[in-house]
């Protein structure tokens, strides 16, 4: 079984693209990819990119249904991210769930795991 990876944006971006096709974020739209991260790497994204941002959703991708467009690239500090060179198709959506912040202004994740519910 392929891990999940995580992909963040406002809940607002991902509602327009729902109702025919994601692009990415506008910060992916600039960027020429779709930003991803492993359920290793999805928690230090989200202090890095996404701090304090609230109104956002998690969207949990089974990296098998997206092809070759998806390149395994080093960040900055040399660690493999996953990119999409492409748009995402829906069918390879496997969750959204909400990403709300704590009272402490950190994001609260549901579980990485193929369903994003408690086991």
């Amino acid at each position: 079984m392929t891990d999940l990876i995580f992909h963040m944006c406002r809940r607002d971006e991902w509602q327009a693209a729902a109702r025919s096709v994601y692009r990415g974020s506008t910060q992916d739209q600039a960027d020429g990819f779709i930003h991803f991260s492993t359920a290793e790497q999805i928690v230090e994204s989200a202090a890095r990119h996404r701090a304090g941002q609230d109104g956002l959703v998690l969207i949990a991708v089974d990296p098998a249904a997206l092809g070759p467009e998806l390149k395994w690239e080093p960040s900055r500090s040399g660690a493999l991210f996953p990119h999409l060179h492409g748009s995402l198709p829906l069918t390879a959506v496997s969750w959204v769930r909400e990403l709300p912040l704590g009272p402490d202004g950190k994001h609260l994740f549901p579980p990485l795991n193929r369903s994003g519910e408690q086991p």
